[in-house]
């Protein structure tokens, strides 16, 4: 179903600690970093969701809502009055696009495609 929470990304300045944090409060399992450069820890939350964490200054996570088509998806935020970045590929995994809505809230779309980039 479009709409639906499918990855959180939180930012922290000791990985290690906000891992053990998340762990305790809700169970998550981290894996190991998913990127060769950089630090980037994903944990599955549900079947169809996660959130990973990775190094970076704390404020507001980031949220990625499901959508079916995400050109469709940013030319409607658009005519809502938001704002949406181009599409961007994460190879064989899908498309997102960072997004505003009217309000100035700061959100992203991701598209599933494992042809993507």
């Amino acid at each position: 179903m479009a709409g639906n929470v499918i990855h959180y990304e939180i930012s922290a300045t000791d990985v290690d600690r906000a891992q053990r944090f998340w762990n305790g409060v809700f169970g998550w399992e981290f894996g190991a970093s998913v990127m060769p450069d950089g630090e980037y820890r994903m944990a599955r939350t549900s079947e169809q969701a996660g959130a990973a964490l990775m190094p970076g200054e704390p404020g507001h996570p980031n949220v990625y809502f499901d959508v079916d088509d995400i050109e469709a998806s940013l030319a409607k935020v658009r005519e809502l009055g938001g704002e949406g970045d181009e599409k961007q590929p994460v190879p064989q995994m899908g498309w997102f696009a960072a997004c505003k809505d009217s309000e100035g809230n700061a959100f992203h779309l991701w598209q599933t495609d494992s042809n993507a980039g």
